[in-house]
């Protein structure tokens, strides 16, 4: 059976998920009472609730007697990383895009590496169903940007499909018939190419991802560039610089079929398939036949921009709500992580501490939550920007900010944004009477800014980002944070206590929250920190009774989410992570000591 590989890639919320979907169901996929769920490929918990595709999926569907491996990536520029290595895996892309968005960020980032990959991709112009579509303006757009990411003759020469992923029909022709996705799966089968492969020379697979499965342990998934492999077969490991790692027997053969992983007997040249037995082999790393010494190239992953240290939770509740707690333990899962997630960098501070870089907050912050659901309880220090020195020059992250603004916002978006160092580069009307403008900016300036965004516009503002690149440090910008509300004492937060801290500043906990020394209850209305007692009780006489506090009406506290709370928290404080509770806290507990600590800096 001829094999077409495929990636479908496009920006958040642009409709691959339920794409994805719809060609299972219309290719005949499913049985016609089968029941299955939406967004079925976003299998993990954190992918349903935040309505996020965080890593790549692979199936399949059979259609003209051809298989299509499909691959899904996320849409988030968090997770470039997991869209960049799967490139190498496929010989054709659907590029997917909003009719009212239109190109946005993410699509011109992956675009771009599908383009220079020299991938012929089909446009897919989905949503056209909605009031605002503006599809042959977006038509218009996509091929402005295919040409100016330099796009070959040939590359701008792509089919175009208008349609609806959600009400599952695509045309040629923006009126055409909605004869369904046959359509679109004939474009498939005609357009992309058949994998370039050696079906008789020794077997060679470049490994794309990389995880773990319960039952058979590490499974390698990638595209079989050479020859056949079958199970209880040894093959060697080479790395991408061409080091040995090791020879290995292989396990089971598992390949991608509609929802499931089928158990194969043998894997042939141009087909998708995950591998278990392999050691110690990891992403870029090349399986192949024992006579091969030669490493397949693989693609430069550009790199972290953002940093955070993680140790464990040392604070007076410490082992209270999860299992796993050491450093060690710890430090193991953040290496597993490393290994199999190109996106994410991992090194050893010492031996309690270690420092996690990524793409962005949103990244970091999955990883955080994602271990926090496995049972681990850690400490977190604040994200923070990775510079590079290029001769005597100090380079810092860069991004592209793309936002959509009712017009009577603009105005302090733009005030804000220059606040933070960011450059405005051009603005221009948008879909739905709102305004498109487009910021160049450090990444530094915007960590934490999301909230603050969403505060100014009431709500309605639409932000995007992607990584740019690196360029000169654009000068230091200043930091507007007011000093902390921090407990002195340890038990369940008093009502009345908290009604009396209200005065100060805005509080983070409820009454009968537990607290304890060095906890950061609240923010102060002040620059500096202030230590108080939430769980100081009113005194009672024979003319103030107890009853009284029934009366008390406290301010309803901000929820702080772990997103919010990291990139809340100052260089001297961390975020408390266990499986049942976010707390924020100062990094040194102990007031006195807290005290000497700020007045050696002060003199340094």
């Amino acid at each position: 059976m001829e094999i077409r590989n495929i990636a479908i890639i496009a920006h958040v919320d642009h409709g691959k998920t339920t794409l994805v979907d719809c060609l299972l169901r219309q290719s005949g996929s499913f049985r016609p009472n089968q029941k299955v769920p939406t967004q079925a490929l976003d299998s993990n918990d954190l992918e349903r609730e935040r309505g996020i595709t965080i890593l790549a999926k692979n199936t399949s569907v059979v259609w003209d007697n051809k298989r299509i491996n499909i691959v899904d990536t996320p849409g988030h520029a968090d997770f470039g990383g997991e869209v960049e290595r799967i490139m190498s895996m496929v010989d054709g892309a659907l590029v997917l895009v909003d009719a009212s968005e239109g190109p946005m960020p993410q699509t011109k980032f992956v675009l771009r590496k599908a383009l220079s990959l020299g991938l012929r991709p089909i446009v897919v112009i989905n949503k056209v169903d909605k009031k605002d579509q503006r599809a042959e303006e977006v038509h218009e757009e996509t091929f402005d940007l295919f040409a100016a990411l330099g796009a070959s003759n040939e590359q701008l020469d792509f089919p175009v499909l208008f349609g609806s992923a959600k009400d599952g029909w695509f045309s040629r022709e923006m009126c055409g018939k909605k004869l369904g996705i046959a359509p679109l799966l004939d474009l498939i089968v005609s357009h992309v190419s058949a994998p370039k492969v050696d079906e008789v020379g020794p077997f060679k697979m470049l490994v794309t991802t990389l995880e773990y499965d319960p039952f058979v342990g590490r499974l390698l998934t990638g595209k079989i560039l050479s020859g056949h492999i079958q199970p209880n077969t040894t093959v060697h490991a080479i790395s991408s610089h061409g080091k040995e790692i090791g020879a290995s027997r292989i396990s089971k053969l598992v390949a991608f079929r509609e929802l499931d992983r089928v158990p194969i007997e043998t894997g042939r040249a141009g087909d998708i398939i995950a591998l278990s037995g392999i050691a110690n082999a990891t992403v870029s790393d090349t399986i192949c036949a024992l006579d091969v010494y030669d490493p397949i190239p693989t693609e430069p992953i550009d790199p972290p921009t953002i940093a955070v240290t993680f140790c464990a939770n040392d604070s007076p509740f410490a082992g209270q709500e999860g299992q796993i707690v050491t450093a060690r333990k710890i430090w193991k899962r953040l290496e597993r992580e490393g290994e199999g997630n190109v996106g994410i960098r991992v090194q050893k501070k010492s031996d309690d501490e270690f420092e996690v870089s990524g793409r962005g907050e949103l990244q970091l912050a999955i990883l955080i939550e994602t271990m926090r659901r496995e049972g681990y309880e850690l400490s977190i220090g604040r994200p923070r920007v990775l510079f590079i020195e290029e001769g005597s020059v100090r380079m810092e992250p860069v991004e592209d900010i793309v936002i959509d603004v009712d017009e009577e916002y603009v105005g302090v978006v733009v005030k804000k944004l220059g606040s933070r160092r960011a450059s405005l580069m051009h603005i221009e009307p948008s879909d739905g009477g709102m305004q498109r403008v487009v910021f160049r900016g450090p990444s530094r300036g915007l960590i934490g800014y999301l909230s603050e965004f969403l505060t100014d516009t009431r709500g309605t503002g639409i932000m995007n980002r992607s990584y740019h690149g690196y360029l000169p440090y654009a000068g230091d910008i200043e930091q507007k944070r007011n000093g902390a509300l921090v407990s002195t004492v340890t038990g369940p937060a008093v009502a009345y206590a908290l009604w009396n801290l209200e005065a100060r500043g805005p509080l983070f906990i409820n009454p009968n929250e537990l607290v304890y020394p060095g906890m950061i209850i609240g923010e102060h209305n002040r620059s500096g920190d202030l230590d108080v007692n939430p769980r100081k009780s009113k005194q009672l006489t024979n003319f103030r009774a107890a009853s009284k506090d029934e009366h008390i009406n406290l301010t309803p506290v901000e929820s702080m989410t772990l997103d919010k709370a990291l990139v809340y928290i100052d260089d001297d404080e961390l975020v408390e992570v266990t499986p049942k509770t976010i707390r924020m806290r100062k990094r040194e507990c102990d007031p006195i000591k807290r005290k000497r600590s700020a007045k050696r800096l002060a003199e340094k």
